[in-house]
């Protein structure tokens, strides 16, 4: 759909100014988009040329199906068209971290990608080793951020991602709320991995009937025990395994904040907003 809402003229000109860098017509630009269109089986990615017309004055806003079409046309990425409408997909993880949520949950599972081999800049190819400490953020400031997946990794299997609510402080403060968990799905089987102190011991992420859980887990006659941090003050829990829980699998990375920023907000359920703003609640 279009909306009829008008966002300036700014981005209607920049669309102008990349077809006009392909020197295409808007009457080729529709008939090309109407190839496109029976190609996907889809008339949503059709462009009229008086539309397109009316879009590069900024008088609408174009659909997805439409903005992936003029970003295929103009052989442009769907990232740098969006950012002419002031949509940057680099922000997203910035802005999920800001809009943090109450509760654990999964986020979900992702492979390796394209974008895990970035190019490092050539002054930066010598000197640099990974397994010294170094200020991340002058090593890499010209990348505007290190991806997760340069991090060394052995393997090259599957792994699922979590996000620990800013309400659970289940292994605090080992694994802070509103941390960003890596779970290893391969790895299920809690009572076969031995341990020697509270930072060796396998952590598991569980899926239980009413959310997930992040913890320390034990198994005791048809029951799985969900261990918290003694210094969380949070309350052991018990369930029937596997009727009420699933092991999603082992924790094998954390990424955490261990100190809010100078100025930021408070989220709701945050423990900022206690007195002391790294200590977990009293249990009621």
């Amino acid at each position: 759909m279009i909306s009829a809402a008008r966002l300036g003229p700014e981005a209607g000109m920049l669309l102008k100014a990349a077809r006009v860098r392909v020197r295409l017509s808007t009457r080729e630009v529709e008939r090309l988009s109407l190839r496109l269109a029976d190609e996907k089986k889809n008339r949503e990615y059709h462009i009229s040329h008086t539309w397109l017309t009316d879009v590069e004055k900024g008088d609408f806003t174009p659909s997805i199906y439409k903005l992936y079409a003029l970003s295929v046309i103009y052989k442009c990425t769907f990232d740098e068209v969006l950012g002419y409408f002031g949509i940057h997909m680099g922000n997203i993880g910035t802005d999920q971290t800001r809009l943090a949520l109450p509760r654990t949950h999964l986020i979900g599972e992702q492979t390796r990608d394209p974008v895990s081999k970035l190019p490092m800049p050539s002054e930066l190819n010598y000197g640099v080793t990974l397994q010294k400490t170094n200020l991340v953020s002058r090593i890499f400031h010209q990348w505007g951020g290190m991806p997760a997946t340069l991090l060394p990794r052995k393997g090259s299997h599957s792994f699922v991602y979590g996000y620990i609510g800013l309400e659970d402080f289940t292994l605090y403060p080992l694994i802070r709320p509103g941390s960003f968990v890596e779970i290893d799905p391969q790895q299920k089987r809690i009572d076969r991995i031995p341990w020697s102190n509270e930072y060796d011991r396998p952590i598991f992420f569980v899926e239980l009937r009413d959310g997930y859980a992040c913890s320390w887990c034990e198994l005791a006659e048809g029951r799985l025990v969900l261990l918290p941090s003694p210094r969380s003050r949070s309350r052991l829990r018990e369930v029937r395994f596997p009727n009420d829980a699933d092991v999603i699998g082992r924790v094998t990375a954390v990424s955490m904040r261990i100190a809010e920023e100078e100025g930021g907000l408070v989220q709701s359920g945050d423990p900022g907003r206690q007195k002391d703003r790294g200590s977990p609640p009293t249990p009621r």
